[in-house]
């Protein structure tokens, strides 16, 4: 744990300062998990404090709750009589190819459609297991991915420190700072109760890291506008990350739309955007032109492999990560299992969420103080780094009973009623509290409050 925490306080420019950590237990996994969990959540809230400390004089207390961190990295909510729709595809997974393990990410209907564009159309796993059987997962990968699609062949850490892409990883700071001047600096419009109050938040970030992110500075006051394409949507994991936001859609092939999104860009304090490296230059918004739209803004930015070598274009998701970089092997062979073993939640996606929380704080605690201001860019495949260089958990897992206290109230999303689980961060004076319940994406317009 103390490792984790001081390379992530490290990466932040963060003093070197020891957090309590209560309640034991870990994530059963073949790596620290749940040190991962406290870490990140930990490094957002210390951002927060040294914030607090700066604009107030005053430095409270902070702890994290080790139980509620590992559930948090999980799922949040509970419905109440309804239930959250899949988080996978139905033909989304492992699969053995003639010469080991590929993965296939389908959660999109057009990564699904480039997977059958290759392999052809099909019904069930059975059917896709066939297909995929007759494949070297070298060739598979490659195929796939050059239809536009989501897919990994699984790796051994040693071949992944091998492969070119992850000696370009290697290269990369956990977390890439830098700086610019500030001429529209704005004064600190919040209070101990809601640091960020006054802070708008453009989140143009899918599916879980660049979303907890943006809840996690909902949770403190900021304003928060997520925006989607059109047609996008993502049923298994809205409920849980629209928490604290409004949602709209945008389509930026659109000229009016544009438009609308150019002002929205104008006005925004920070900027999200979980984007594949070159994808908004290409729609125009590159990071020269996004500063000369919303000069003092605050840019951070992830994607999946990396921001050099030669698929720093590539798309990817946390899953897919796991099998290139060798988490996924290192779990089959810890528990003896003869198919990849990914880690038990999507650790990669909500550590980098909380790491990108962080740097948004940190540099805006930088724009305050000295008219500066910054970007961050973070990577999955660099998190990923992190955590399997830290070696593995050693304490006793936590069990399904160890969920405990649930909260007292009830959040009415459109879906029903749910619970959610007590915050694992506590912030003296600093309740993380979202005013606004999750929601469907789109049910909003694309305006700030």
């Amino acid at each position: 744990m103390t490792d984790l925490l001081t390379s992530i306080q490290a990466a932040l420019g963060l003093p070197h300062t020891p957090i309590p950590f209560t309640c034991t237990g870990a994530l059963p996994s073949a790596f620290a998990v749940t040190d991962l969990a406290c870490a990140s959540i930990a490094a957002a809230g210390q951002a927060t404090v040294e914030l607090l400390h700066q604009q107030s004089a005053r430095l409270p207390t902070l702890e994290v709750d080790r139980r509620l961190a590992s559930f948090w990295f999980s799922s949040s909510i509970r419905p109440v009589g309804w239930s959250v729709p899949p988080l996978w595809d139905p033909i989304a997974g492992d699969y053995a190819a003639r010469d080991g393990w590929i993965r296939l990410h389908t959660n999109a209907p057009h990564h699904r459609a480039a997977a059958q564009s290759v392999l052809g159309v099909c019904t069930d796993r059975a059917a896709m297991a066939s297909k995929v059987a007759q494949w070297a997962k070298s060739d598979l990968e490659q195929a796939v991915v050059d239809a536009g699609g989501c897919a990994a062949e699984m790796r051994t850490w040693e071949q992944w420190q091998a492969h070119p892409q992850g000696q370009a990883v290697n290269a990369e700071p956990l977390i890439e700072l830098g700086h610019h001047s500030s001429p529209n600096a704005k004064p600190w419009q919040g209070s101990v109760a809601q640091p960020l109050a006054g802070i708008k938040v453009l989140d143009l970030t899918r599916v879980l890291a660049g979303p907890v992110a943006s809840r996690f500075l909902a949770g403190l006051g900021a304003d928060v506008l997520r925006i989607d394409p059109p047609t996008w949507n993502e049923p298994g994991v809205v409920p849980e990350m629209t928490l604290g936001k409004r949602c709209a859609r945008l389509d930026l092939h659109d000229k009016t739309d544009r438009s609308v999104f150019e002002s929205l860009l104008k006005d925004a304090d920070i900027v999200l955007h979980g984007y594949r490296a070159n994808a908004l230059e290409r729609l125009g918004y590159g990071v020269t032109e996004r500063q000369k739209l919303a000069p003092g803004l605050i840019d951070v930015s992830l994607n999946a492999y990396g921001w050099s070598g030669p698929w720093q274009n590539r798309r990817g998701f946390d899953s897919l990560v796991q099998m290139s970089s060798g988490i996924a092997e290192a779990g089959m062979h810890w528990q003896h299992a003869n198919k990849p073993t990914p880690l038990p939640v999507q650790a990669l996606d909500h550590a980098t969420g909380y790491l990108m929380a962080a740097s948004a704080i940190k540099l805006l605690a930088e724009r305050l103080s000295s008219g500066q201001s910054g970007s961050a860019r973070l990577s999955l495949a660099r998190t990923a780094k992190l955590l399997i260089e830290n070696g593995p958990g050693t304490e006793e897992p936590l069990r399904a009973e160890d969920e405990g206290d649930q909260g007292i109230l009830i959040e009415q999303t459109p879906w029903g009623p749910a619970h959610r689980l007590q915050v694992p961060l506590k912030i003296t004076g600093t309740p993380l509290q979202w005013a606004i319940a999750a929601s469907e994406l789109g049910s909003h317009r694309a305006q700030w409050w």
